[in-house]
């Protein structure tokens, strides 16, 4: 299985998403398929204090209660209007409290507010020193974002970028991942399969993934997540609460694609030639 290293961890470089999840007719369904993907190998858990208004961090409290705590990374998101030195840390103290858990391995800026930068950033770090947090990132930043945050004070700590990132999506490509490779952050990928084609690229019925998926015994949505974590420094969080799919996801991190698939793949969706708006959902 792939791996990748993330805030000072070896993790499997693809994990579980949790946006859309939470509601409580879906609980048990959703209980099953966390449980499911950790299972299979999984160990990180993304999400945030946006989703469902904590419906989703309940839910990964309750889908990790009882399991070592020491094995799982858990990710969590502050929303813009909680990132100041005034409420990040209430903010925090909820989400905690919510997930059964004294800390949590990377915390998100989840996209940019009206808190100033290094407020959020100083903020961060007090958090970190109080080990509520083992380590901090950012999400939805473009590079003129991240350029700016390198040149604050305790900028250059930020430990991971949360961005959109598929192969319909792949402006990131241009820029962005270059500058994150060059510098060592990893890029954590949301909706790497293009929540299934609803974006309209028409991905898993393209005839060169579908065969390419063929030739590894595998579904075109494997192929799509073994292309997003192909550098190794991506970590994919696909989402799902169905459980053989979320298997089927973490299994995709067994997935190597040679270099004439990687070129077969290119030809069809071919990388930018020009710097692209920062995709965001």
């Amino acid at each position: 299985m792939k791996t990748m290293k993330i805030a000072d961890h070896t993790v499997p470089a693809i994990g579980l998403g949790t946006w859309h999840m939470g509601e409580p007719s879906n609980r048990q369904t959703e209980i099953k398929a966390i449980r499911a993907g950790i299972d299979a190998g999984a160990t990180v858990i993304d999400t945030a204090e946006m989703y469902g208004n904590g419906l989703s961090e309940d839910l990964v409290g309750q889908a990790i209660d009882g399991l070592d705590r020491e094995k799982l990374f858990l990710i969590d998101k502050v929303l813009p209007q909680n990132a100041s030195k005034k409420r990040m840390e209430k903010s925090l103290d909820t989400s905690l409290k919510r997930l059964k858990t004294d800390y949590v391995d990377l915390y998100l800026y989840h996209w940019r507010g009206s808190v100033p930068l290094s407020e959020t950033v100083a903020t961060l770090q007090e958090l970190q020193q109080s080990g509520k947090i083992k380590r901090w990132g950012v999400s939805n930043f473009d590079v003129v974002d991240m350029v700016e945050l390198l040149g604050l004070p305790n900028g250059n700590n930020v430990a991971a970028n949360e961005d959109l990132y598929n192969l319909g999506s792949r402006g990131l490509d241009f820029d962005m991942i270059p500058w994150l490779v060059k510098r060592d952050i990893p890029l954590i990928a949301y909706s790497p399969i293009a929540q299934g084609d609803r974006f309209g690229a028409n991905l898993t019925t393209n005839k060169v993934i579908k065969a390419i998926a063929d030739n590894h015994n595998a579904t075109p949505y494997q192929i799509l997540l073994a292309w997003v974590i192909r550098n190794g420094s991506t970590l994919a969080i696909p989402q799902s609460a169905n459980p053989e799919h979320v298997v089927a996801n973490v299994e995709a991190a067994n997935i190597t694609l040679s270099k004439e698939e990687l070129f077969m793949i290119d030809s069809e969706y071919p990388a930018p030639e020009s710097k692209q708006p920062l995709d965001i959902l």
